[in-house]
């Protein structure tokens, strides 16, 4: 099967939308499917062969954090011309909300189209906005994927209609038998946050706020931060000797998480909101580390509502502190959440997983039925054609 799928966030930033594009693209090849993938990009040098780049995005502020976004009449005319090079059987497009590539696809697209909705959002203005500007492109749609009930819950409440929830996956094999990093956890448990560090909703500063009754009660732990984004002023309120026993690794390459993972006695996911899935949890308990995480609903579903790890209240550093504290005091427990949390995260393996989506192509692929440009009665065609001419002072 020949499927074309796009990515509405820039390839070279981390990402969940992107890593899942990029994991599930990956596992589509290896059983035998021909992939392209559309995306922002900013080093096209970087890209691996299966992915085509619309160019530079610009910085946006979306759902809590700052995307990296492509749109406007540059844009569309890549996506048209890109649909039209590659004559799929099935266009498959990620967050069709984001004001980037995905909508501007299924403007310009007829055929077969499958969407996957990834985030979980609050109403706002901006939502109400945008869910009027998905509705042309989501009419165009054949099927429709949730990555978990929240945000299936999101695409109802703000967009009508109903999805199928496939979850996301993780490469399991990446992480089995994950070797920690040299020196690490060694003789002293240690704890790891891996996410942004200068994201407010990653929660980093939550669990620092809890880091110094943890180390009350174990002083010998240590916290290992890994992570783009400077975390120096959530750090700036612990004592010298607690500041000392935290190490910042920074940026971490997709190769080298799994060591970072497997270099904790426990992982933790303080994240305050705005997650829909959790897919770093998975990856932690398919190394084989504990995991407490803040009881989002999203993160109590992958945790299998406490067969697979623990949470604590949102928020709320002193019970972060208490289960942390308790959880590393009871190597029993421990020992017990990193077998279930493997049997888990073999349950969202990609093979799996892929399967499922392509269940999915299927059941919508029309044999002899290609997705072929739709230029004509939309938006997109008027910018594809130059009949709307916008100053191009750059892509949005």
């Amino acid at each position: 099967m020949k499927i074309g799928i796009v990515c509405p966030y820039s390839w070279d930033i981390p990402g969940g939308v992107s890593a899942h594009v990029h994991d599930l693209a990956k596992a589509l090849i290896e059983m035998g499917h021909h992939v392209s993938v559309l995306a922002p990009a900013e080093f096209d040098e970087l890209l691996p062969d299966f992915v085509v780049s619309t160019g530079k995005p610009r910085a946006v502020k979306y759902n809590g954090s700052v995307a990296r976004l492509s749109f406007g009449p540059i844009a569309a005319r890549k996506v048209s011309r890109w649909i039209e090079d590659g004559e799929f059987d099935v266009l498959h497009v990620h967050e069709p909300l984001a004001p980037s590539l995905s909508v501007l696809a299924c403007w310009a697209a007829k055929g077969p189209i499958v969407a996957t909705w990834h985030s979980s959002m609050d109403k706002s203005r901006m939502m109400l906005t945008l869910a009027k500007l998905a509705q042309t492109a989501m009419e165009k749609v054949s099927a429709r994927i949730a990555v978990s009930e929240a945000a299936r819950k999101t695409l109802i409440k703000h967009v009508g209609g109903d999805a199928v929830v496939i979850p996301n996956g993780v490469d399991v094999s990446m992480f089995t038998n994950a070797r920690p990093m040299f020196g690490w956890p060694g003789p002293n448990q240690s704890i790891v946050f891996l996410g942004r560090g200068d994201e407010p909703r990653k929660g980093l500063a939550v669990l620092v706020e809890a880091y110094p009754e943890i180390r009350r009660q174990l002083p010998t732990v240590r916290l290992l931060i890994a992570g783009p984004g400077d975390p120096t002023d959530a750090l700036k309120k612990l004592s010298a000797s607690d500041r000392a026993s935290v190490t910042v690794l920074g940026m971490v390459a997709p190769e080298d998480k799994a060591s970072v993972l497997a270099s904790g006695t426990i992982y933790v996911a303080p994240n305050t909101g705005g997650e829909s899935f959790g897919i770093v949890l998975l990856e932690a308990m398919a190394a084989g580390i504990p995991v407490v995480a803040s009881d989002l609903d999203a993160f109590k579903r992958v945790l299998d509502f406490g067969r697979a790890g623990l949470t604590f209240e949102n928020e709320n550093s002193d019970d972060l502190a208490k289960v942390v504290c308790d959880l590393l005091a009871n190597s029993s427990q421990r020992e017990k959440l990193s077998a279930q949390g493997k049997l888990r995260a073999a349950e969202f393996d990609w093979a799996v997983v892929a399967q499922r989506i392509v269940n999915v192509y299927e059941s919508i692929r029309v044999p002899g039925v290609k997705v072929e440009p739709d230029l004509t009665g939309q938006m997109i065609g008027r910018l594809g054609r130059g009949r709307i001419t916008p100053e191009p002072r750059g892509e949005l």
